[in-house]
């Protein structure tokens, strides 16, 4: 099974399906060509392998030097000196830095500041009928806050978005080095300013931290919260949206009140998770896992979409209930969730007060999802409504963000 085919981005959950029928809970995969990695879609056996660092660690460097050089994955699955792709002390010391810093973040703020940039954003296309929720909304609203929260200049916010999108549409490894160099050069402005202008930014905190991260170290922990923060949050929006245009409990019952946003995004977190396949660990020795044998060092990967619906372990109405994997689990758990459903429930709150009769402008099955194995992201969301007047006092704002 291969989860880089348009195919799979088709229709994953067929494909999870069939997996379960062929292969039960553990599943031999290729993450790229010739690239083999064993998915686990298993909510038992995940939870298995995330809370077990020692046998599971996160660390890549023995299996990426098996791997050639022009490897479409290697560029998000290779080491750096952050806590995504280190084990032990290593991880220890790079997690603290991170959590203290994101847990500065006044969130009473946070919600201001979003509430703020989505007026903005909703003013620009409100009297129009018409707009894409991707492009127009969902994306230029993350990648602001998070430019906020980081303490990125706008050209600096600038260039790192370029930098992300280069790097999401390489296709060769020359492609994914180009972007890795405009983001390191964005990285680097920013962390110089902030040497000189301390502010209440999580760039100043990572800088201040006991941790003394080197320049590299910073670059590496700036980069990993910008892109883990921009595009699983903005997908995480538009998936939740294309939940209520499309499902009949969240067109009704939420306008009724016997649900609420919370609830819509709760069971996008369960059914299309924006990082659907994550959480990748390297075993040290081979490892029996169930009935099977998992190679020496070679990628585990956990499908969240697949063992967020694993009949085994989860069934019933879901309503309410938040035991999905989205962030993760043990040691590697997202330190930004609070933050990160901050931003997506103001986001959607925002937009559906004030377009409350947002609708698709093409019929669900004709929307287009991205090819990869990793994420659940759409194309576009075209929607209509009609049109309305910009809202009052709709001009954006910067706030300090900060807990001081």
């Amino acid at each position: 099974m291969t989860l880089y085919s348009g195919e799979f981005a088709a229709d994953p959950h067929g494909a999870y399906r069939d997996m379960r029928r062929h292969h039960g809970s553990l599943v031999p995969v290729e993450v790229a060509p010739g690239v083999p990695a064993t998915l686990v879609i298993g909510y038992r056996e995940a939870l298995h392998v995330l809370g077990d660092p020692r046998h599971f660690p996160a660390d890549p460097r023995v299996w990426q030097s098996t791997v050639p050089a022009d490897c479409p994955v290697l560029s998000m699955m290779e080491w750096q000196p952050n806590a995504s792709r280190t084990a032990g002390e290593e991880h220890a010391r790079y997690r603290r830095a991170n959590t203290d810093s994101l847990d500065k973040i006044d969130l009473y703020a946070l919600r201001g500041a979003v509430e703020r940039t989505a007026a903005a954003l909703i003013d620009s296309f409100c009297e129009s009928g018409s707009a894409d929720l991707l492009s127009q909304y969902a994306v230029p609203l993350t990648a602001q806050v998070l430019n906020d929260l980081l303490g990125f200049s706008q050209e600096a916010g600038e260039e790192a978005f370029a930098a992300l999108v280069t790097l999401r549409n390489a296709d060769d490894a020359a492609s994914a080095e180009a972007g890795h160099r405009m983001f390191t050069s964005a990285m680097l402005e920013v962390i110089s300013a902030k040497r000189e202008a301390p502010a209440t930014d999580v760039t100043s905190w990572l800088l201040e931290h006991p941790s003394a991260l080197d320049e590299a170290e910073m670059v590496q922990q700036m980069a990993m919260l910008y892109v883990t923060g921009t595009e699983p949050t903005s997908n995480l929006i538009v998936n939740t949206l294309l939940l209520m245009a499309t499902d009949d409990r969240f067109g009704s019952e939420l306008l009724a009140g016997a649900l609420s946003t919370r609830d819509a995004i709760d069971e996008v977190l369960f059914t299309d998770p924006p990082l659907a396949n994550s959480c990748f660990s390297y075993p040290r020795q081979p490892q029996i896992l169930g009935d099977v044998l998992l190679p020496m060092h070679e990628p585990v990967v956990i499908s969240l979409a697949a063992c967020n619906n694993d009949p085994a372990a989860v069934n019933g109405d879901r309503t309410g209930n938040r035991s999905h994997l989205a962030w993760g689990a043990g040691p590697h758990a997202c330190p930004a969730k609070s933050l990160a459903m901050v931003i997506v429930q103001e986001a959607l709150d925002q937009l559906l007060d004030a377009l409350p009769e947002i609708r698709l402008a093409v019929p669900a099955e004709q929307l287009q999802w991205r090819q990869g194995g990793f994420h659940r992201a759409l194309e576009t969301l075209p929607v209509i409504f009609p049109p309305s007047p910009p809202l009052p006092n709709g001009a954006r704002v910067t706030v300090g963000i900060g807990n001081e």
